[in-house]
């Protein structure tokens, strides 16, 4: 390939995956330079880290000899793509905030070239506000991201927060290194995401577990694949995708609404959970309980169709227009009912009854005129990726 890489190696416990990745990096024929925090150095040596890259090691920014034989800004310019892994909540907070106290974020605030990041730290430290802060903050500046990952973890608890495996990042490195045409250039994308809220009364309302993450993953893909993203989310705690426009809705009728408001779409994606019904008689206030009271009377009707709707527009339909279906039993059957009553051009069907919901994985099939297509189990990310594919070839 003949590219280079600088790897900022952080210090966290995955630190030592970095080793694999600088050997999978040298088989592709990525030469790798290495910049190591003082906290990685308790996790890999310097030696190990020289001998299977095969160049210095560099980690002071006062060292005079590293100075004369390459400055820290010389070093943050002399690779195609800086790649930050782990990227422990510490260093991820220098880069958003623009600290440089050490090598390794000096480089990092030095750089000129595109930055990959691949986070790894605790399950709550990764939820916790202000690492979605900054991480929000990173994106908005054009940082890249790669991970994290759900599982088991060293301290011994489960979450998100494991850094992606070698083969992962490599693939996001190649994927940076030498971009590819962008099959969506020039094209108009809407996504639905997340769930829907419909009110009781003004502090309850009926919803349900939808998270957003497989719909934001479909919009951060697809502006990946040279789209203008509208995405259109119910209440989730999602960072909005960088490049994505984003429109904040509540409820169904809201979502409708924002549908048809966005115009000459060549694509329309409605990854939502809509809620099917609302509640008809909503109260002005709130619903009071005490013993003597039976459960409050509601009373019910349908929420728009909003996947129909769109799909049976004349004029203004979208060229393609893509559904989900989330199913609890007779997944395949089922989707396909809907692919032929909604009028759009793919479903894609996945069986919510096994925790999908929140997770960072799924398992969906491709569901089309021409059968079905079933994919194995894949993190929503690259489930987001197929199904631009797939899309794309439509527009064709």
């Amino acid at each position: 390939m003949g590219k280079s890489v600088l790897l900022i190696i952080g210090g966290g416990i995955s630190a030592y995956k970095c080793l694999e990745l600088i050997r999978q990096f040298s088989a592709r024929g990525i030469k790798t330079r290495c910049i190591t925090t003082k906290a990685a150095e308790q996790f890999v040596t310097p030696l190990s880290v020289a001998a299977l890259s095969g160049e210095k090691v560099f980690s002071d920014l006062f060292s005079l000899t590293d100075e004369t034989e390459m400055g820290h800004i010389e070093l943050s310019r002399s690779t195609d793509l800086v790649v930050v892994a782990p990227a422990t909540a510490d260093l991820m907070a220098k880069m958003a905030h623009g600290l440089a106290n050490d090598l390794a974020s000096t480089a990092l605030l030095a750089t000129d070239k595109p930055v990959l990041a691949a986070p790894a730290m605790n399950v709550r430290m990764w939820h916790h506000a202000a690492t979605q802060r900054n991480v929000a903050r990173l994106k908005a500046d054009g940082i890249h991201f790669v991970g994290p990952n759900d599982g088991d973890m060293a301290c011994g608890e489960f979450g998100l927060g494991r850094m992606a495996e070698p083969a992962e990042i490599v693939a996001a490195v190649e994927a940076m290194l030498s971009p590819q045409t962008k099959p969506l250039a020039g094209k108009k994308v809407f996504i639905t995401a997340g769930p829907t809220q419909e009110a009781i009364d003004p502090v309850r309302y009926i919803s349900n577990h939808s998270s957003g993450k497989q719909g934001f993953a479909l919009a951060e893909a697809a502006v990946q694949m040279g789209a203008e993203v509208t995405l259109i989310s119910g209440p989730v705690s999602l960072a909005t995708p960088m490049g994505v426009k984003r429109v904040d809705i509540t409820t169904a009728d809201e979502m409708l609404v924002a549908c048809e408001k966005t115009k000459n779409v060549d694509l329309a994606i409605f990854c939502a959970a809509v809620a099917d019904w609302k509640v008809a008689n909503q109260a002005q206030q709130k619903l009071k309980k005490n013993d003597k009271s039976a459960a409050p009377d509601l009373k019910f009707t349908a929420n728009p169709d909003i996947l129909k709707i769109i799909g049976g527009l004349k004029q203004t339909r979208p060229k393609v227009v893509v559904g989900f279906a989330a199913e609890t039993e007779n997944v395949i059957e089922n989707a396909n009912a809907k692919l032929k009553n909604k009028g759009c051009d793919l479903i894609i069907a996945n069986d919510v009854s096994n925790g999908v919901f929140g997770s960072d994985k799924n398992l969906v099939h491709l569901i089309s005129a021409k059968g079905v297509e079933t994919w194995p189990q894949l993190s929503k990310a690259e489930v987001a990726r197929r199904i631009l594919e797939a899309c794309a070839k439509l527009l064709k």
